[in-house]
């Protein structure tokens, strides 16, 4: 059963807009190819309005830039109390348009709830430093917002970016211009009915529903945007390159398989499923020309490489072996259900191959020896590192990645100071009379 599509509008300075140019694009249900609603595209002229609504907003004297810091972290946290409130509606939401399922989802729900909570602790807790400088006089630092903040979103999982992003820029004080995913925008714009509730200004938050080249594209360039916050696709940190010791590695190779093919596949609402379907046509086809080239290089395929079902973009769970580095299916990141098991003979070996990549996000090991543990730590280039546990984030811990997966932190007090320009403040003292 599909839910109930309330918001399909353009939300600008506290109010629901038509397109500038009336257009409108559908998204989609990926479990069964259903539309869930038309959603109002918006594009140059309706970023321009947002920027404009973002620009005024956090204008010196508004209401926004006068509020007390604690004021903030009360809209921050009563913004969080409303999505608890409305958690059932959002699950619905966000099932039905990222095919996730339902378990995941509430998951993310509750880590967005968090999120919020945590961001909203900080906003009267920023603040600078006295400095002792040389000479007669006195300095000391602010932490002063940055401004509008264009952030743009994928569609993996867009409540719990969303929160990612509100959380630190509201905290700090800017605005903000959201652009979800084309394919996932159901969530954001409903969040954003609740922003309004909770007691927002008009203008601190926008959201422009939209197509990457044209909505995306004039938020990136826009000249009055201060700060752009931009997230792909992920999930970009999952295992799927899997490095096993030669002296396990067939009996691994088979408990993976037999995992894999137990694995249950299907209704993303139904309580037990494990998996859900790819997001779209596109992305099903990337993975699943990814898979072929794993055949054709001479990967052995331990089970699945085919779709599932005649309805949605369902793929089964599949497991690689015999897999080398230099395969397309170790060196690119798929966005599915693919495993690929590496063999490795020592530490030292697999440290520099897991650094033989141009991405460096995620990162774990599974070991009850310390110095192995210490020694990946230091070793692997990767953002986080996880011991005997895989892809556990929490909202106190920052989370990005080295080389090519990203630049800056989210989340913890790194994601606070990603969101503030730093002002040195120098007085000169009066010399004392002898």
């Amino acid at each position: 059963m599909s839910p109930t599509v309330k918001y399909t509008q353009i939300f600008i300075n506290n109010e629901w807009h038509n397109s500038v140019s009336g257009k409108t694009f559908p998204t989609i249900n990926p479990a069964n190819n259903e539309k869930l609603a038309d959603i109002q595209e918006a594009d140059q002229a309706d970023v321009d309005k947002a920027v404009a609504a973002a620009q005024k907003a956090f204008e010196l004297g508004s209401e926004w830039r006068t509020m007390d810091a604690s004021q903030r972290g009360r809209l921050l946290s009563k913004l969080a109390d409303l999505i608890e409130r409305d958690r059932q509606v959002l699950l619905e939401l966000e099932v039905a348009d990222v095919g996730k399922p339902v378990s995941e989802a509430e998951f993310d729900i509750d880590g967005v709830i968090g999120t919020l909570r945590y961001y909203a602790g900080w906003a009267d807790k920023v603040h600078g430093k006295t400095i002792p400088a040389d000479g007669q006089q006195f300095a000391f630092t602010r932490l002063e917002p940055i401004g509008v903040c264009g952030q743009i979103i994928p569609w993996n999982y867009p409540l719990v970016m969303l929160s990612w992003k509100w959380g630190p820029a509201l905290a700090t004080g800017n605005t903000v211009v959201l652009k979800p995913a084309e394919q996932t925008p159901l969530s954001a714009l409903y969040t954003a009915s609740l922003a309004k509730e909770a007691g927002f200004p008009p203008g601190v938050i926008n959201v422009v529903p939209g197509y990457g080249h044209t909505a995306g594209a004039a938020l990136a360039r826009h000249p009055n945007v201060d700060k752009i916050a931009f997230t792909g696709r992920q999930c970009c940190c999952a295992g799927t390159r899997t490095f096993v010791h030669e002296s396990i590695y067939d009996q691994f190779a088979k408990k993976s398989a037999e995992l894999a093919q137990k694995r249950k596949v299907g209704d993303p609402m139904s309580a037990d499923t494990e998996q859900g379907p790819i997001i779209d046509e596109t992305q099903t086809k990337k993975v699943m020309d990814l898979i072929e080239s794993g055949k054709k290089e001479g990967a052995v395929l331990q089970t699945g490489g085919t779709r599932v079902g005649t309805k949605g973009w369902f793929v089964a769970p599949t497991v690689f072996s015999n897999v080398t580095d230099n395969m397309q299916i170790a060196r690119e990141e798929i966005f599915g259900p693919v495993q690929q098991l590496l063999k490795y003979k020592d530490m030292d070996e697999v440290i520099r191959r897991c650094n033989d990549t141009r991405y460096g996000l995620g990162s774990g090991i599974l070991t009850n020896n310390l110095q192995k543990a210490l020694q990946f730590a230091q070793g692997v280039k990767a953002g986080s590192v996880w011991v005997n546990c895989y892809d556990t984030a929490s909202v106190q811990t920052p989370f990005g990645g080295y080389k090519m997966s990203g630049h800056g932190r989210e989340l913890g007090e790194d994601g606070i100071h990603e969101y503030t320009e730093v002002k040195a403040v120098t007085i000169k003292m009066p010399v004392k009379n002898s």
